[in-house]
């Protein structure tokens, strides 16, 4: 089959749209910020993602890079679940091969609070004593968090064999989860509704081609920036203590861009959060901060004609939510379907927080369009809810992106993040974007990966058979869950709900600590970002 190959200049930002002039990003292809001749290949689940890793890492021989960001880090999860295969081990076995292992991890704010301090500084500890380089970087905004998530390997003597990892999967405990969602058995704690292996839903990209280089800038970027560590005279202290370095060594050129994909037609642009740090406390690349994670999005779902699906760990706030409200107002057969997590990650006062930010994007979007708009939920075959951490979205089968980046606010002006979206120029119906879209719906579904999900092939009728499948396992649940489970893994979600008193409770909050605003002040109080 043959479709019409999608211009990547109407769903892609161009550089001057990017919003930052301070960025080398896009100097590796001149007028485009973007590049082509690339191959994507989405990871879904972290024991995916982090099989395929261990065997790359563990392929890599004297000379060849391999950098890395995390939001947090667990030295001890074990890539393939055997001994040996241990983060610290995979990574500190490249470096005395000869492998220049450099990281960029979180320096995170204190364990007390629920955060990795802790863990985060144990892991630069351990690879720094087996001579790899990991900085623990504090270059945030008050509250916030670098939540990038990215490995790069380069090959001294064979760019072909480059590759680049983007997305939402950090090298820590929990993350590694397969289709049956029984849970990683290195798990962390979280809510008790998730059990004690809580089940973990996750996607990362494997990128192939040019743009391996432009993750590798990213990387670059962050560790060449003469900004400080942390400018916290307790963080001096205790780096003293613990003799971790906080001088980034200067890095090998960067190598030219690997060479095209051999039939590679997937278009990847990156797109980044930095918020604004104000005067001399600036990215020098990011001067005043960039927002391409939601130009990109926002110029993409003015595209959205037939169908937008999301999964996402939050969907949270009136700013998201009015996005999606314009598209879906100004065109009648748009459909919005969004799988999120049944339930917060933790206890406590910061749930009714973080339902208070998705009652005000679920809202929003259905208020514009009751009938085409359905938000769901997730369980496994045990009826125990399934953590959603992903971060993808894919807009009428062009447009789509794996990364580290929520649909919040936060992620769009106050964290770092980064995403990759991928146009696929091949021309064909079953291009990239369409892949993913069905693979993520025949495990929602419970249908057999090689189904041709004929019933999800158009936006009206995914939307129907997602809308199906949970009111049967829903009436199920209802009804005592008497005979035989029906088969699909969706339940369906509405806005919570939420006294007057505790919404007021929690708006505070809310806005200040959980979902903040990271622009210049400028634009505060505006749509602009």
């Amino acid at each position: 089959m043959t479709a019409e190959a999608p211009d990547p200049t109407s769903w892609l930002l161009t550089p001057d749209e990017r919003g930052n002039p301070h960025t080398r990003l896009d100097d590796a292809h001149p007028g485009r910020a973007w590049s082509g001749g690339n191959l994507v290949r989405p990871l879904v689940h972290g024991a995916t993602y982090f099989a395929e890793l261990f065997e790359r890492i563990e392929a890599t021989r004297r000379g060849d890079l391999i950098f890395f960001t995390d939001w947090q880090g667990d030295a001890d999860e074990r890539l393939t679940g055997e001994p040996g295969s241990e983060v610290v081990e995979v990574l500190g076995r490249a470096d005395e091969r000869g492998v220049d292992v450099r990281g960029l991890v979180w320096r995170s704010h204190w364990e007390g609070f629920g955060f990795t301090a802790r863990e985060n500084r144990h892991l630069g500890e351990q690879l720094q004593a087996r001579g790899a380089e990991v900085l623990l970087d504090m270059r945030v905004r008050l509250g916030g968090s670098h939540h990038q998530k990215m490995v790069v390997i380069r090959h001294q003597d064979d760019p072909s064999r480059d590759i680049a990892y983007v997305g939402g999967i950090d090298l820590c405990h929990s993350r590694r989860d397969d289709r049956d969602h029984h849970g990683d058995p290195q798990a962390l704690e979280m809510a008790d509704e998730y059990g004690p292996t809580p089940p973990w839903h996750d996607v990362q990209a494997a990128i192939t081609g040019p743009a391996v280089h432009d993750v590798e800038t990213v990387f670059r970027e962050r560790w060449e920036d003469p900004t400080p560590l942390s400018r916290s005279p307790i963080n001096l202290v205790s780096d003293l203590v613990h003799r971790l370095d906080r001088s980034p060594d200067p890095l090998p050129e960067q190598a030219p861009p690997p060479p095209e994909v051999p039939g590679g037609t997937h278009v990847v642009q990156l797109l980044r959060t930095y918020p604004d740090l104000r005067l001399d406390r600036d990215y020098e690349f990011a001067v005043g901060g960039e927002r391409s994670v939601a130009r990109g999005y926002s110029k993409a779902l003015l595209q959205a004609r037939h169908l937008v699906y999301v999964e996402d760990q939050y969907l949270w706030g009136t700013h998201v939510g009015d996005v999606f409200t314009e598209a879906l107002r100004q065109h009648d057969d748009l459909h919005v379907v969004a799988v999120v997590p049944l339930h917060p990650d933790l206890e406590g006062s910061s749930r009714t927080a973080q339902l208070l930010g998705r009652r005000r994007a679920m809202l929003e979007m259905q208020r514009a369009a009751p009938d085409r708009v359905a938000v769901f939920g997730i369980e496994n075959h045990e009826g125990t809810p399934v953590y959603v951490h992903a971060k993808t979205c894919i807009i009428d089968d062009v447009w789509s992106t794996i990364g580290s980046d929520n649909f919040n606010r936060r992620s769009w002006t106050h964290d770092s993040e980064l995403s990759a979206v991928v146009v696929d120029t091949a021309g064909t119906a079953d291009g990239y974007a369409r892949r993913l879209r069905l693979t993520l719906a025949a495990e929602h579904l419970d249908r057999d990966e090689d189904d041709p999900l004929d019933d999800c092939a158009e936006a009206r009728d995914m939307f129907a058979a997602y809308v199906a499948s949970a009111e049967r396992l829903d009436a199920w649940h209802a009804g005592g869950r008497v005979g035989a489970r029906p088969p699909g893994r969706l339940r369906r979600l509405h806005p919570p709900q939420l006294s007057r008193r505790r919404r007021a409770a929690a708006l505070v909050p809310y806005l200040l600590l959980h979902d903040p605003d990271g622009r210049p002040r400028r634009l505060r109080g505006t749509e602009e970002f």
